[in-house]
């Protein structure tokens, strides 16, 4: 989603109407990912991979305010708990944590914005994006947008 990533429309869509029931339709099969967006408040995460009929049941479970996660997002969670992992950059080996705005600023510095277009898409100062793309870089080991975008791509924060 240019622009604005599933997260982000969560956070600001539960912000507006915190009774929303959101669900997540994604092409995303990282344990991250679907981490930060439960952790955000959407109440169901399918896979674009996953069987459709997952989609109009999610649907349905959500309408009845209900949680519904498919069977490979399920697998997921329950990896993830059993072994209690934390938030990790998946390709630094100082297993640096990136908070959910330092991903989403990642995310959409890959994607070609200028800081300013990142503040205004994410409602922050231009000052802000700029600590928080010193951080990534620093956290991340990174020197330049450039190595910041191949992060990207390879943890599949944006598509090549």
């Amino acid at each position: 989603m240019p622009g604005l990533n599933g997260l982000e429309a969560t956070r600001q869509i539960l912000k507006a109407q915190p009774r929303t029931e959101v669900l997540v339709l994604t092409v995303h099969e990282s344990e991250q990912v679907e981490r930060e967006v439960l952790e955000a408040g959407a109440r169901g995460y399918v896979l674009k991979s996953d069987d459709g009929r997952d989609l109009v049941t999610a649907v349905e479970q959500l309408r009845r305010h209900r949680p519904f996660l498919t069977a490979k997002v399920t697998k997921m969670v329950l990896n993830d708990y059993l072994h209690d992992r934390p938030l990790r950059a998946e390709s630094d080996p100082g297993g640096a944590r990136l908070t959910p705005r330092e991903r989403e600023v990642a995310q959409l510095l890959a994607e070609g914005k200028s800081n300013k277009q990142v503040a205004t898409t994410l409602q922050i100062s231009h000052r802000t994006v700029e600590c928080h793309r010193n951080n990534l870089l620093r956290k991340l080991d990174l020197h330049s947008l450039t190595d910041l975008v191949h992060y990207a791509i390879r943890n599949r924060m944006i598509e090549p």
